[in-house]
């Protein structure tokens, strides 16, 4: 009987393996066919998902990144960026390759409710999550709607942009990538097969486009692109496909590559993870070996290495680090695939969340004034057609702002300000300036997810060491989380080497027009 068992087992297994090599191979496409000229430098863009500041740092003077430490002391290396908000990499993303805020690029966040379709929208996170929203609508989202109908077909991308003036661009394995090239995706059968994504899928892209097993060139790619890691996304995938580019001298002008491992590690590990940023440096270290030497491949190649987001410690005590809103606004019902009907819908982005009022008639100061119960809250804030505002569990008082002002801040931005400023820890200097401390940027990127998307909202967003949680959604207690706008998931590090052109402020909304004059100096 034992014997039969393992035998079953081992059949079982055997299984499971073949249907996880089918779902993983695709075909590779033809780079032939790709004609590329390059006549400036080209600029390699690797977005290095949750890379910080102090323990990039702290490595580098350890000694154990020389690649890193190579480029910034070739370079420049700027350690306060100002990153998107919500601090999510979909909307980080989209603000880096549209040059604007979630009010004009319309991705509000890694999860968020569409009220015209009464749905909830998710691009994949916590596995309970991904199953709650339904995995094939979490795959077609992510693989399709977010890039096709959610990015605001009105704000071109960076890639968009390019190509007007005839300069090929390429993406690996990033988020966002519309272009003005038709791709065929190369769908596992198995996926069509159980109905996860249509057997025929095209997407527009830059001339050069990547995306794990769903569209590759590196046939030697195929080992790194298993269901078990993640299909191709991940950083042995996508350095592994650079440098083929760079082998078959096919590097167009502007290349996005996305690194998305060490974020994986942050938010198991927390914020001092070091190991995975040496792995990070062991990749960069595989593309400069590319050319004749580290010197030559600064010569001939603008390198950008830059994180997207940080990450915060959340408070190990699960009672104590997580702020349960089902249970904090437990007087409501709540929108679900079986409740339609439900009051509130909640979209956790891990350290804030939106949360949606779909019946008309509720009253918006009484959830706020429960929220307000809750001391972890940072801010809570909401808009209407008169503005935009800010309320604190600390505070009896209100801070509202719009852009109808003659108010500047520091980035040359226009304001109108009323009430407690303190609550987003705002200052006036003595020439009038609006200055931000805890809260980076802090009324452009608010105002930024207030106007987000349709329907009435209120935004909650967590001090330091605190996450939310909804009943489906996943924790990270004792681990690192962002998706707040506080510095402490805000502030994210850039090196540049090659070249001398620096953004115009230090914000990841600039990078756009500051990569396009790297690329082209006469677009």
């Amino acid at each position: 009987m034992k014997s039969k068992i393992i035998s079953y087992l081992f059949i079982f297994i055997i299984l499971l393996a073949v249907a996880g090599v089918s779902i993983s191979m695709t075909p590779t496409k033809n780079l032939d066919e790709v004609d590329i000229h390059t006549s400036n430098k080209p600029v390699i863009l690797l977005t290095v998902d949750s890379l910080m500041s102090e323990p990039l740092q702290k490595i580098i003077e350890e000694g154990d990144a020389p690649a890193l430490s190579f480029l910034m002391n070739n370079g420049h290396y700027l350690s306060d960026v100002i990153s998107s908000y919500p601090t999510m990499s979909v909307t980080i993303d989209s603000t880096i390759l549209t040059g604007t805020y979630a009010d004009q690029h319309n991705v509000p966040g890694l999860i968020w409710f569409n009220n015209e379709g009464n749905q909830m929208i998710s691009y994949g996170s916590g596995m309970r999550e991904i199953w709650h929203n339904g995995v094939q609508n979490v795959v077609r989202d992510s693989i399709i709607n977010l890039n096709n109908e959610h990015l605001n077909p009105k704000i071109k991308t960076i890639y968009e942009e390019l190509a007007d003036s005839d300069i090929k661009a390429a993406s690996i394995n990033g988020l966002i990538f519309r272009g003005n090239t038709t791709h065929h995706l190369n769908v596992p059968r198995m996926l069509s097969f159980v109905n996860l994504l249509p057997k025929n899928i095209e997407v527009d892209g830059p001339q050069l486009f990547s995306l794990g097993a769903l569209s590759q060139y590196n046939s030697a790619n195929d080992k790194h692109k298993f269901i078990w890691n993640r299909m191709g996304l991940n950083n042995n995938f996508t350095v592994s496909e650079l440098k083929y580019l760079i082998e078959q001298n096919k590097l167009p002008p502007f290349t996005l590559a996305y690194l998305p491992d060490l974020d994986m590690k942050v938010h198991k590990n927390g914020p001092e993870e070091l190991k995975a940023i040496k792995d990070v440096d062991l990749s960069i270290q595989e593309l400069l070996n590319q050319f004749p030497s580290w010197e030559e491949a600064v010569k001939e190649v603008v390198w950008v290495v830059m994180g997207d987001s940080a990450q915060s410690l959340v408070e190990k005590d699960k009672k104590e680090g997580l702020i349960d809103l089902n249970e904090l606004l437990n007087d409501f019902s709540f929108w679900n695939k079986k409740n339609p009907e439900g009051q509130l819908a909640i979209a956790i982005n891990e350290r804030m969340a939106y949360i949606n009022l779909i019946d008309e008639n509720m009253d918006i100061d009484s959830i706020i004034e429960i929220l307000k119960e809750d001391k972890r809250i940072g801010f809570i804030s909401w808009a209407d057609n008169n503005g935009n505002y800010v309320a604190s569990p600390e505070k009896e008082t209100v801070l509202s702002f719009s852009t109808k002002g003659d108010q500047k801040d520091l980035f040359n931005q226009n304001w109108h300000l009323e009430g407690d400023l303190s609550i987003l820890d705002i200052s006036i200097s003595e020439d009038e300036t609006i200055q931000y401390s805890s809260y980076p940027d802090a009324l452009a990127r608010l105002n930024g997810a207030l106007h987000s998307h349709e329907g009435r909202f209120i935004i909650v967003d967590a001090k330091p060491s605190y996450e939310f949680i909804e009943e489906h959604s996943r924790d990270h207690a004792g681990g690192g989380a962002h998706g707040s706008l506080h510095e402490v998931d805000s502030i994210v590090p850039l090196i540049n080497a090659g070249s001398d052109v620096k953004p115009k402020y230090n914000r990841l909304v600039d990078f756009k027009n500051w990569l396009i004059e790297i690329v082209g100096p006469s677009i």
